[in-house]
């Protein structure tokens, strides 16, 4: 009955290490996956939407917190920082022990060995290790950034879109209403023998046109506006409202020309690669200093079957006679030339992207210049048309052509001011205008701008 006192003190020591052990373990959790979707059904259930219709920029703060894509590519930046934690982590030494006990021969006692070691060259590559890591989460933030600024894009460009052509719809309106009652009448008279084919064909031509456009513009609004509602996660049928104009102040063209000499400062795209092109640099660094030899330092002690302890420093180095990593530095060279490469590439396609687009702008300026200049001339002419042909002083045909012309300048006007703040939307997001900069996600690494040229 003495026994089982005598034995609990030793069993405590190895209890406590074993429950101390598991306690820094890792526990599985379940995350199921979701079983319906998370789209709003109302505005009513976003938080923090103002109560009248919305602006261009309150559209945009939507889209930037809600955005299905963008939520779910935010997980990035947490597996990037859990690397990065793996890539500090020091490496682990091994322990190693034997316990053989006596079976035959002239020894008395069982022997035993133990033995520590640490492998030196692990501990060598962990700085390139650390700082790439370091590099790859700035890349997925710089990445994450530019991400936000494509959906602020998109949903700026959609609502845009979609004021400007309401704006193009009432016009339209006008055009099939008006038309639309010549064709009626001159229907009638066609029916009656009051009028030829010849007389009849200017009004129906013109209104079926305008019926087409009013049409083709109601499809476009419908799925921008769909558009639109999957970028805010709302469901298909939410009408979102919107303000009148697009509160956008017109692009200084000379401005945004100035500030292409910055834009590899201000870009995360190129921000993402060129931290991209550092952690490949590490990447290069750490494969040099993986073509010495493996070394391992550590310290052991044994005893034989005659009681003769041993104890002293071991050692063990490989030989690099076919293995001197050449392969795995050929690798990382060659890729960080290729990302030094698509840099350059995506450097100079967002130059001349922009470029391009300013050019376009200074272009359909000048044409809508011209075409705002004649539309008062075709209204005026449409309206003593209208007159004249109330007193029977213009035929039909010379009636509908002044109108419809008038509707088509009107129309003309419209498309180019809808193309001219596209491509203003397009810029402004290319160049970050109005979008957080890289600045807000502590990035500035003058050894990581150095690395990257």
């Amino acid at each position: 009955m003495t026994i089982l006192p005598s034995n609990r003190p030793l069993l405590l020591p190895p209890l406590f290490i074993v429950t101390a052990l598991l306690g820094g373990c890792a526990h599985y959790a379940a995350a199921p996956l979701a079983q319906r979707p998370a789209l709003a059904a109302t505005l009513a259930d976003l938080p923090q939407v103002p109560a009248r219709p919305l602006s261009v920029e309150d559209v945009v703060a939507l889209a930037v917190a809600r955005a299905p894509d963008l939520v779910a590519a935010r997980t990035k930046r947490g597996v990037a920082e859990a690397q990065l934690v793996q890539a500090g982590v020091l490496p682990n030494p091994s322990l190693t022990g034997a316990f053989l006990p006596l079976v035959s021969g002239a020894g008395t006692v069982p022997a035993w060995n133990f033995g520590l070691t640490q492998d030196l060259k692990a501990l060598i590559i962990r700085g390139p290790k650390l700082r790439g890591a370091r590099h790859a989460a700035a890349q997925v933030r710089a990445d994450l950034l530019w991400q936000e600024w494509q959906a602020a894009g998109q949903a700026r460009q959609l609502a845009v879109d979609l004021i400007q052509r309401e704006q193009t719809r009432a016009m339209l309106e006008e055009a099939v209403a008006l038309l639309g009652h010549r064709y009626e009448v001159t229907q009638k008279a066609l029916a009656a023998g009051n009028a030829t084919l010849v007389t009849a064909a200017p009004s129906a031509i013109g209104y079926q046109q305008a019926r087409v456009s009013l049409q083709a513009l109601d499809q476009q609004q419908l799925q921008d506006r769909h558009k639109l509602n999957a970028l805010l996660a709302l469901a298909p049928d939410v009408v979102v409202p919107l303000a009148a104009t697009p509160d956008i102040a017109p692009l200084d063209i000379p401005v945004a020309r100035a500030s292409l000499a910055t834009l590899p400062e201000r870009r995360p795209d190129l921000l993402a690669l060129r931290f991209g092109y550092a952690s490949q640099d590490e990447a290069l660094r750490g494969a040099i200093l993986s073509q010495f030899p493996d070394f391992i330092l550590g310290g052991s002690v044994s005893s034989d079957n005659s009681k003769v302890i041993n104890a002293g420093p071991n050692a063990q180095i490989g030989l690099p006679l076919f293995d001197r990593n050449q392969g795995n530095i050929a690798i990382a060279r060659a890729t960080r030339e290729q990302l030094r490469a698509e840099y350059a590439a995506r450097l100079d396609a967002a130059v001349g992207e922009v470029g391009a687009l300013l050019s376009e702008m200074e272009r359909m300026r000048a044409q809508l210049a011209i075409v705002e200049r004649d539309l008062p001339g075709a209204r005026l002419a449409a309206a003593r048309a209208a007159a004249a042909f109330g007193k029977s002083a213009l035929d039909e045909r010379a009636y509908v052509d002044l109108v419809t012309n008038r509707f088509t300048k009107e129309q003309e006007v419209y498309a180019l001011q809808l193309s001219l703040l596209d491509r203003q939307v397009a810029i402004e997001t290319l160049l970050g205008t109005g979008l957080p900069g890289v600045d807000t996600l502590g990035l500035a690494d003058p050894g990581t701008k150095g690395a990257a040229r």
